[in-house]
């Protein structure tokens, strides 16, 4: 892998930098939840000037009894769907974002390799958004969950997955500026590139 897909990449950076603006043009803020990425997320974040104004904090939830003790994800979640699912991803953002107070959570979990875990192939990932609480959602957070399927040996996929985690972000402040706009109170300038996800 080159230098220019790694975690530390242009490519990485630049969409860490968007991410920032946008949430700093808001005044809105981030929390993050990471599995696989094992910080990689909150380091993009944090490398960018000015993200103390929109980066609350992160949890590193490695383990899978952490994913419940520290980001909330329940057990029955856990014991049935495992540490690698569409519903674990969703729950870990929602945590991210309620521990840390912050606006948005962001969360990543899958199977960076060399080998497969528990059934689940090397590149199969989870990466999930979970918005401001909201009526309409019965006062809940809404979550954007996109699963991904990606190449590339560890350090490759940890990188994708931190930039895809950024575009899912960036795509769900798009919408929620959408409904704002609906709900007649307006939208601000939007950036960043599509991710296909699900909200759930």
């Amino acid at each position: 892998m080159s230098a220019a897909d790694g975690p530390a990449s242009p490519a990485t950076a630049a969409l860490a930098g968007t991410v920032v603006t946008a949430l700093r043009e808001r005044a809105q803020t981030v929390a993050t939840a990471e599995s696989l990425t094992g910080g990689l997320v909150g380091a993009a974040l944090t490398d960018v000037p000015g993200a103390s104004a929109v980066y609350r904090g992160g949890l590193i939830v490695y383990a899978t009894e952490l994913k419940a003790a520290l980001a909330g994800v329940s057990d029955r979640t856990l014991a049935a769907d495992g540490p690698v699912a569409a519903s674990t991803a969703a729950e870990l953002a929602r945590g991210a974002a309620t521990v840390c107070g912050a606006d948005w959570g962001l969360a990543t979990t899958g199977v960076a390799g060399p080998e497969p875990q528990d059934g689940h192939p090397v590149g199969q990932v989870y990466v999930a958004v979970a918005g401001p609480v909201s009526r309409a959602a019965g006062e809940d957070r809404p979550v954007l969950v996109a699963e991904l399927e990606l190449r590339g040996d560890r350090s490759a996929i940890r990188a994708q997955t931190t930039r895809a985690v950024f575009r899912l972000l960036l795509d769900a402040v798009r919408g929620d500026d959408d409904d704002r706009a609906a709900a007649g109170q307006g939208a601000t300038d939007r950036r960043g590139g599509p991710v296909s996800g699900a909200e759930i």
